[in-house]
């Protein structure tokens, strides 16, 4: 019965790009991408939720679905669901991009879909090399979505965003061949990656080849996530995406890439004494310290979501890097608050830039004159991204640093606390300056009710609010201890 809901749901999305690419009315298309993106969802929080309930990993001959695996799933799913809702109002304000304009919506939404069926790939298939060619997948849908609007500064984010990617993943894949060639003798198939057989062999592993392997996976790794200092690409992308896209690539993409990441760290442990957690830490914070600054910086709006991107995979990195209970504990309630924060941060950007475009260029202020609707849903984002309480990412972060604590890093959990504090600051000053400072009156041409992103914004605050009691009840409970266990 998993097998056969897996399968499907990574075959609806496939079906529905082709679907979608055909040449057709765009209001045919628009119902189609959100009757796919219903089924799709549901198959895959079908799939996740018995995981997530209880029970340990369960897998196919190609596919294994973990409860680690499982909440990022869901995670994928729901943004997704969202993001295909968010996009048809998207299309409706677009104009001719790379492709002509009676071919803009097919070639959007077949992108799209694709992209999303990758990352529901990623998340659910059994084998390292197969992850990393579902990655590579990702990134040329997603580039392709990167600079659909065909403008100079788009086109450029685009290549930029492919090319550092490809390096990194490069690196990745080179390190993927080290640790075949380190497990593989006696053995010399391609199973030989699959995690479970990483698990078992990990301990065998030449301890040299293992921290090369170690290295070279999250050192590539770590372009695509969006680690310092190899973070690059991402500022550009995620403004110049379109907004649902920005979201897929900050609350989905992000997080997948990092749960493989996160998947090789607790396999070759055993073999690296330490050495992982260490270069995790080093990830988590250097990011921190590299996203503060800009959170103090006045940016443009979608800029600053994609600095705060920089900021929460530098969290997630110390949650993983810890490698205890509360840390693991937090890791989980800080990938799904953090994901429906900052999508709905960049769904509100499209109302507040299609009353007023200039705010793509400028930092954002005045928000509410440009759209009332799309200033609250930036408020209940960034506020929910500083850690204000009770954003569930209040308790995340708390969880993470006393799992810190509990691991004997004093002083990486002091400093990351500064730096967090500082990261708080830098959001509530943006905040403040965003909704209250004022601007000359910008133009009200074209507002008009945002009825989808004010339902959006309900939802996402039922959801965060529901997180937040997760948080209390998650440390502690089975579920932690089948997390840290992984895929083995």
């Amino acid at each position: 019965m998993t097998e056969a809901l897996v399968i499907a749901m990574l075959a609806v999305p496939v079906l529905a790009a082709a679907v979608l690419a055909l040449p057709g009315a765009r209001g045919v298309a628009d119902r189609v991408n959100r009757a796919a993106a219903i089924v799709v969802a549901g198959l895959a929080l079908a799939v996740a939720a018995p995981q997530v309930a209880a029970g340990g990993p369960t897998a196919g001959s190609w596919w294994v679905v973990d409860p680690a695996g499982a909440v990022f799933l869901a995670v994928i799913a729901v943004i997704g669901l969202l993001s295909a809702l968010a996009s048809p109002a998207h299309l409706a304000g677009g104009g001719r991009g790379f492709v002509a304009v009676r071919h803009a919506g097919g070639f959007y939404y077949a992108a799209f879909h694709l992209f999303w069926a990758a990352l529901l790939a990623v998340a659910v298939v059994d084998n390292l090399a197969v992850a990393w060619l579902l990655i590579e997948a990702t990134t040329a849908a997603s580039a392709l979505l990167v600079a659909s609007s065909g403008r100079p500064s788009a086109l450029e984010a685009g290549w930029k965003y492919l090319v550092l990617t490809t390096l990194g993943l490069g690196v990745a894949l080179l390190g993927i061949i080290v640790l075949y060639a380190g497990l593989g003798r006696g053995h010399g198939a391609l199973g030989t990656l699959d995690w479970p057989a990483i698990h078992d062999l990990a301990a065998g592993l030449d301890p040299g080849a293992g921290l090369l392997a170690l290295v070279l996976i999250l050192g590539g790794l770590a372009t695509k996530i969006g680690w310092a200092p190899v973070h690059s690409w991402l500022p550009d992308a995620h403004s110049e995406a379109p907004p649902p896209v920005s979201a897929m690539l900050s609350a989905a993409l992000l997080p997948t890439v990092m749960l493989v990441a996160w998947r090789v760290q607790l396999a070759l442990q055993p073999a690296t004494d330490g050495t992982s957690s260490a270069l995790l830490l080093g990830f988590g914070l250097a990011s921190l310290a590299v996203a503060v600054p800009f959170l103090w910086s006045a940016l443009p709006l979608k800029r600053l979501l994609a600095y705060s991107s920089l900021e929460h995979m530098g969290v997630l990195a110390l949650g993983m890097g810890f490698v205890s209970p509360l840390a693991t504990a937090g890791v989980v309630v800080h990938v799904a608050g953090h994901a429906l924060a900052k999508a709905l941060g960049f769904y509100a950007a499209a109302p507040l830039l299609r009353a007023d475009p200039g705010l793509s260029g400028r930092p954002a202020r005045a928000l509410a004159s440009a759209s009332p609707q799309g200033a609250v849903a930036v408020a209940v984002a960034l506020l929910s991204l500083s850690g204000l309480p009770p954003s569930p990412l209040f308790f995340s972060e708390l969880l993470i640093l006393l799992g810190g604590l509990a691991a004997g890093q004093t002083a990486v959990v002091v400093a990351a606390a500064l730096l967090l504090a500082l990261g708080f600051l830098g959001l509530v000053h943006a905040l403040i300056e965003g909704i209250v400072s004022e601007r000359p009156a910008v133009s009200r041409h074209g507002r008009r009710p945002e009825r989808g992103l004010v339902a959006v914004t309900a939802v996402v605050v039922v959801l965060l609010v529901a997180l937040s009691g997760a948080a209390y009840l998650l440390p502690g409970s089975d579920v932690v201890g089948r997390l840290m266990g992984g895929v083995a």
